[in-house]
């Protein structure tokens, strides 16, 4: 086992699922010679040649095109966007394709399809390289959406993912691939797709979240233990479709106070869906309203730095939250 960090456990996964089956295969935008724009694929052209590594044009929209038609004919295609706000013009591929193969074949057919994507600001890249487009996706039937907060959820569900018969659309924020870093397993291992994690016991409030925002949790439930004594439960969804229901579930009845934590938009976002299945199934188990921290409903991240950091989530903002909840 070796001291990780989640950029690194990255690519790890797709070194290993392409060193055990042949059909694996990586494509996208400089994700050969230069190995990415973040070095997610550094050295795998390399070792395994061009025809295994494909730079493609500045094309999404082929990009997944040419992934499900692989994919369709028995390959297992890892389609890399450079940034996840360049996935919208092949939507149509993904959402009415990719997603709708299976059904629309009477099961003859499947789509063994993973879309890597960045997500997230902190980076100063503006409204085109900052966006969480989870959302977008998020409800597509036909759709699995990984979104991993450690080192060793980001290998163990990437092969998971690239193992899945079904298209998995895999959203990394940017922000975790140097900051966050853990123990990863030698072994080959995998994480399950949609089972969430507790990251941390607690019984005075629940934190339910994904991806970085879950870093400023940890902080903000470490200090909050310490200085108040307010103990916090920590579930980590890992898997926004499918959510863990029953994990959800326990975890909201378990304090009956609940604060859902996102970098998305608060409308329409992740937390929405996770906040209307603890209201059907927990309402009388609750002691306080359902609360939901998000960032705010404006246009997408801007590029100075000051109303960057007012979009943002941080360690105080979220403390603040849970706070509040923890005293009401």
């Amino acid at each position: 086992m070796a001291m990780m960090e989640y950029i690194d456990a990255i690519r790890l996964a797709m070194k290993e699922e392409m060193a055990l089956d042949d059909n694996v295969f990586v494509l996208g935008e400089d994700v050969g010679l230069k190995g990415g724009v973040f070095t997610t694929t550094k050295g795998l052209q390399e070792q395994f040649g061009e025809d295994r590594v494909l730079d493609t044009p500045l094309a999404e929209s082929a990009i997944a095109g040419v992934a499900i038609g692989a994919a369709m004919y028995g390959m297992k295609p890892i389609a890399e966007m450079q940034y996840s706000d360049f996935m919208l013009p092949a939507t149509n591929q993904i959402i009415s394709e990719a997603a709708k193969i299976r059904y629309r074949s009477n099961n003859d057919w499947s789509c063994p399809l993973v879309v890597r994507a960045p997500i997230g600001g902190g980076v100063f890249g503006g409204l085109y390289h900052s966006q969480c487009m989870e959302s977008v996706f998020f409800g597509t039937a036909g759709l699995k959406i990984v979104a991993p907060y450690s080192a060793y959820d980001a290998k163990g569900l990437l092969k998971a993912a690239v193992r899945d018969p079904d298209p998995v659309l895999f959203f990394e924020n940017k922000k975790c691939y140097k900051l966050i870093k853990g123990d990863v397993p030698d072994d080959d291992y995998v994480v399950p797709i949609g089972e969430a994690n507790l990251l941390r016991a607690g019984d005075d409030i629940t934190v339910i979240s994904y991806s970085l925002p879950l870093h400023f949790i940890m902080q903000a439930a470490e200090e909050l233990e310490q200085e108040e004594g307010i103990t916090s439960h920590v579930l980590d969804l890992r898997t926004i479709q499918p959510l863990d229901r029953q994990a959800i579930i326990d975890a909201a009845r378990h304090t009956g106070k609940v604060l859902i934590v996102h970098e998305d938009n608060l409308t329409g976002g992740v937390g929405g869906e996770v906040a209307a299945i603890i209201a059907e199934e927990c309402l009388f188990d609750l002691d306080a309203p359902i609360r939901r921290l998000a960032g705010p409903d404006t246009p997408p991240m801007p590029i100075n730095p000051p109303q960057e950091k007012f979009f943002m989530l941080n360690k105080d903002k979220v403390k603040t939250a849970m706070r509040d909840l923890a005293l009401f």
